[in-house]
């Protein structure tokens, strides 16, 4: 397995390169013979269940189980900001029985923010298909006095550092989002990391705390249930499902929106015919109404791109989560 060092890390976009000019991984079924599964595959999923990541998941993982003809079961395994997960994907057999539903966090700003992650995001994985993002919706719990962006912000400078804003662990889309947001507009609140998005989003909705730049996968259900209020969208135009919540831009603050994006992925050494097919479905399923339908409930966009469209788009994705990272001035943890 790749290095997962500092001097790994420094060149970790180097490394996308590399991958970019080398011979694609997904090769046709023709070339190659065709594979089924001999046995039922596992989709990791490096997060605890309840969450949108999990609930994507397990509708791409039903639907693509009878054209398949072997169940694929879902199974989740969080910690260490997705790592734990993610790497035990990276380690495991490379015969095609074993992927990822990975996201921006497991195959992009773990590189960056964890010394030793386990894993290479782009050496160890060989990309199935890009699944599309999440947009991010600043919400608040319903006791707090701020009703627009423009009161948060004037909230969490009046009293620096004593709002608590949660996400979904160290490195997630909604940690460094929210650092950016921190960055732009002169703020400070206290970062309290969760391991996942259903215990981030109780704590809001018990009042424990104060604001998180959460999914709106996670968040849409509570919002529309008025459990708890949405103030502004990280998005360059509203979501034509919650159309009364105004854009960042909209309220004044510019250069800090952000996505979470998501991908299937299955180890290096899988063999290509196995790539190939699991491939195939994946993108099917992600093209069927039924499914499209069911994943757009939870506050989800679809952009799905073969690997050949998703490995430019994960190298300039990496890219920009770095950039962030360096604005919020966020050092690698052990």
């Amino acid at each position: 397995m790749a290095g997962t060092g500092m001097s790994s890390r420094r060149n970790v976009l180097l490394g996308i390169g590399s991958a970019l000019a080398a011979p694609a991984f997904v090769r046709s079924a023709s070339a190659q013979g065709t594979w089924a599964p001999s046995r039922p595959i596992k989709m990791v999923v490096a997060y605890p269940a309840g969450g949108p990541t999990d609930g994507i998941a397990r509708i791409v993982a039903q639907d693509i189980s009878g054209v398949l003809g072997q169940q694929v079961v879902v199974e989740n395994l969080g910690g260490a900001s997705g790592a734990i997960g993610t790497r035990q994907v990276a380690r495991s057999e490379p015969d095609g029985h074993t992927i990822t539903f990975g996201n921006n966090q497991t195959h992009g700003n773990n590189m960056f923010l964890m010394k030793e992650p386990g894993y290479d995001a782009v050496k160890d994985f060989a990309p199935l298909a890009g699944a599309g993002a999440f947009e991010h919706i600043f919400v608040v719990k319903n006791e707090s006095p701020a009703k627009t962006i423009q009161e948060l912000i004037a909230l969490a400078k009046e009293k620096p550092g004593e709002l608590n804003y949660g996400s979904t662990g160290v490195g997630s889309g909604s940690h460094l989002s929210t650092e950016l947001f921190m960055v732009r507009t002169g703020t400070k609140m206290t970062h309290v990391p969760y391991r996942g998005a259903a215990p981030l989003v109780q704590d809001i909705v018990g009042g424990r705390i104060d604001v998180a730049n959460s999914t709106m996968a996670s968040v849409f259900t509570q919002i529309n249930g008025g459990l708890m209020r949405g103030i502004a969208i990280g998005s360059p135009k509203r979501n034509a499902q919650l159309p009364n919540i105004p854009t960042l831009r909209e309220q004044g603050v510019t250069d800090a929106d952000a996505e979470s994006w998501t991908g299937f992925f299955a180890p290096a050494a899988t063999p290509a015919a196995a790539l190939d097919r699991l491939s195939k479905e994946i993108l099917a399923s992600l093209a069927k109404p039924s499914v499209v339908e069911a994943i757009t409930k939870l506050g989800f966009t679809i952009t799905a791109r073969n690997p050949e469209e998703f490995r430019p788009y994960h190298a300039r994705e990496m890219q920009t989560w770095a950039e962030i990272i360096k604005a919020a001035n966020i050092q690698p943890a052990g």
